[in-house]
């Protein structure tokens, strides 16, 4: 289901769901959440990761990390939601699995979250 994941892209999408005012901070990431009104399909997600993060070889490395923590995670979470994942200062040295449970975390706290029926509500770190 990650395959079937949209990209936000423009501007004015990433401030639509800042304007949402719906985000959770972890050591390894900020999410904002915002549901979507306008059209059907699945979820779509943005990244971005300011000059705080570092140049753009800890950028880019950033965004990596995110796009693959996203692809592990986002298949459980809602699909009414258009979501935006920033990156944080320790982003590109922070270890996977941490990261992993960043998202999860931040995706439970703003009622994002759907567990799975087949695993009675297990969490991805729980396997």
């Amino acid at each position: 289901m990650a395959a079937s994941l949209g990209r936000l892209k423009k501007r004015a999408d990433f401030l639509r769901v800042a304007g949402a005012r719906r985000k959770f901070a972890t050591p390894g990431l900020v999410l904002q959440a915002a549901k979507r009104r306008d059209r059907a399909g699945p979820a779509c997600v943005g990244y971005t990761a300011s000059r705080k993060v570092g140049g753009a070889v800890q950028r880019n490395r950033a965004r990596r990390r995110l796009r693959a923590a996203v692809e592990g995670v986002m298949e459980r979470a809602r699909q009414d939601m258009d979501y935006v994942v920033i990156a944080r200062r320790g982003t590109p040295y922070r270890p996977y699995d941490a990261l992993l449970t960043d998202l999860e975390t931040a995706l439970r706290r703003l009622g994002a979250w759907q567990p799975d029926r087949t695993e009675n509500g297990r969490s991805l770190i729980d396997q």
